[in-house]
């Protein structure tokens, strides 16, 4: 027997509270909901009104009267008949009306906020999400949020409105017999509705499930397509993805096969209650009990009554996924970040920009240990290198610093004030970074650029172009510095990337600035005229230098060396060439390997 891929609990009760936490976004629109209730109550009397008024043009009809009589009072109730329905078509439309803006104005306030929330969260959270599933899970809870709330409104509650008339009026009228049968009908109807429903809901979830497990196969892949490309695993991701596709599939067609038996019972109910009535109202005409008029009245009721009944069963079945999938949104709400300010935390004051870590330890799981009691000091206006081997925790110390993680154990202090107990937004403010790895926005080289800040006038980023020397590759560009970079600045090489988050960094003019490998992907003659822009750059700043090249950093007033998570040796260039250590060894094997290159170079 195949195992469900997609398993899922098909007796998870249904999440109404998830409406209580809706009705604070209604309260702004107070007035507007209330006019609109009043729209709907108008909508069901001339609804409820028009099969009264159709048994009277009816029983007219049928009376012996004299031509002009025939003529006058059929019309009358003809155009009374035409102006309930005017009426209720127009007061349902004024009410949707109405209501609209507040619906779209619900999903654009939750919008934002699960957007401002995601942007709160840590980076673990990041690290570990998948991009597609969970852009799926928001747009289907904000799309669930405006199905509730406009079904949920204005047609389950009118719906059970307007039965409970018809109910009322059908007793005094004609008795508990018409009454009990609508009833009974409409009580089987919603029971077989829910219980039926309760049991596909296991499909509906699988649907939903194989949706967002589709969708993000397909954008992770697409997201790496050079990876792809590298590997010549089309073949394999389009089976990985046929794989998902299967699955989906699958869950389409049980969800198809019991939305059959569903709506089957529905209509079966329909039918045999309809039938009923019919056949007691013809009993009642072929009696003399009851008129023509009577027999086209209750017609047109259980046939307006079954209608929106009907439509009652989708809004169910529907309003049961959607608070599901509400539900998943507030779920990612009460996610909390694993990083977080304080209470009331103050800004960082940065006065000399000086940055300590004091016997600092951290590990990213609690069974591997990356940084083992680091401590150095970047006083202010200093050029601070860390080299060393690749895993030796150079990186994280620059996490750590933007506070993307906290230490394990002991404190990183800027201007003596601890990281932890000031502002998040201040702490970076005060930072400027060039990563190793430069990710752009799907956007313009100037308007990447000025994203650092935003609020630059023209003049600004053009300087700040000119200082990280793209000036000359922006010119030999057609569109100049409105060219587009790409996703992700696929459209720019490595080096190209690099200055452009050099750029940023001019831009911006932070007190603390982060070089992470900002080199690692320029040539010589680049290299040399960015470590030019750099010294401009930094003069006066503090900066913090994690390097591969060696060269890069000899002019450091402070070069720490780390290994295996410990800070080995630290002192200025000479010094540590003098210690003949670690750093020796390095600064040797990298001298010899760039002899060993310009001699290959050098031959024809």
């Amino acid at each position: 027997m195949r195992r469900n891929k997609f398993p899922v609990d098909p007796d998870q009760p249904v999440p109404w509270s998830v409406i209580w936490q809706l009705l604070p976004y209604l309260r702004e629109f107070k007035g507007r909901i209330a006019l609109a209730l009043l729209c709907l109550v108008g909508a069901k009397l001339a609804s409820v009104g028009m099969p009264f008024v159709l048994k009277h043009v009816v029983d007219d009809l049928n009376l012996e009267r004299t031509a002009d009589a025939i003529l006058a009072v059929p019309l009358m109730l003809i155009l009374a008949y035409g102006l309930l329905r005017l009426f209720n078509v127009l007061f349902g439309e004024i009410r949707d009306t109405l209501f609209g803006r507040v619906t779209e104005r619900a999903m654009r306030r939750i919008g934002l906020q699960v957007f401002q929330h995601l942007h709160r969260l840590d980076l673990d959270f990041h690290l570990n999400r998948q991009t597609g599933g969970l852009s799926r899970d928001i747009e289907r809870g904000t799309t669930g949020i405006g199905f509730l709330m406009r079904f949920m409104v204005f047609n389950i509650v009118p719906t059970l409105l307007e039965i409970g008339m018809v109910v009322g009026l059908l007793f005094y009228h004609y008795g508990v017999s018409f009454a009990v049968i609508i009833l009974s009908a409409v009580i089987f109807y919603v029971g077989f509705s829910v219980k039926a429903t309760h049991w596909r809901t296991q499909y509906v979830r699988e649907v939903n499930q194989a949706d967002s497990s589709t969708n993000s196969r397909a954008i992770d892949s697409l997201l790496n397509y050079e990876t792809v490309k590298y590997f010549n695993n089309e073949a394999y991701e389009a089976r990985r993805y046929d794989q998902d596709l299967a699955g989906w599939e699958q869950a389409r067609r049980k969800n198809r096969l019991s939305l059959f038996v569903l709506n089957g019972g529905q209509a079966f109910v329909i039918a045999s209650a309809m039938t009923a009535m019919m056949l007691m109202a013809a009993n009642g005409v072929a009696n003399g009990t009851m008129t023509i008029g009577d027999f086209v009245l209750i017609n047109a009721f259980t046939m307006q009554i079954f209608m929106p009944l009907n439509f009652l069963g989708f809004v169910y079945r529907e309003i049961r996924g959607a608070l599901a999938n509400i539900e998943n949104l507030f779920k990612l709400m009460d996610k909390h970040p694993g990083i977080d300010d304080v209470e009331n935390a103050p800004k960082l004051k940065v006065t000399d920009a000086e940055i300590r870590f004091e016997h600092v330890h951290f590990g990213y799981r609690s069974d591997r240990t990356i940084l083992k009691d680091i401590s150095f000091t970047v006083r202010s206006g200093q050029k601070v290198a860390i080299v060393g081997e690749s895993g030796a925790g150079k990186s994280t110390l620059i996490k750590l610093l933007f506070r993307f993680y906290d230490p394990n154990e002991g404190q990183i202090r800027i201007d003596n004030q601890n990281i932890k107990m000031v502002s998040q937004h201040s702490l970076r403010q005060a930072i400027g970074i060039v990563p190793q790895d430069t990710v752009l926005f799907n956007d313009s080289i100037f308007e990447n650029i000025r994203y650092a800040r935003p609020d630059a006038s023209e003049q600004e980023v053009l300087e700040a172009i000119n200082m990280a020397h793209l000036d000359h590759f922006i010119a030999s560009l057609p569109e100049g510095h409105q060219t587009l970079v790409g996703e992700r600045g696929l459209k720019l090489s490595g080096g190209e990337k690099q200055r452009v988050a050099i750029a940023r960094v001019i831009l911006k003019r932070p007190p603390i600035l982060l070089f992470d490998e900002a080199t690692s992907s320029l040539d010589s003659q680049s290299e040399r005229a960015i470590l030019d822009a750099f010294k401009a750059v930094s003069s006066g700043h503090t900066s913090l230098v994690i390097a591969h090249r060696l060269s890069t950093v000899i002019d450091a007033d402070n070069i720490l060396v780390m290994s295996d998570g410990k800070i080995v040796e630290q002192g200025d260039h000479q010094s540590l060439l003098m210690q003949n250590g670690y750093y020796a060894r390095l600064w040797h094997a990298q001298q010899h390997q760039r002899q060993q290159r310009n001699e290959s170079e050098e031959q024809p």
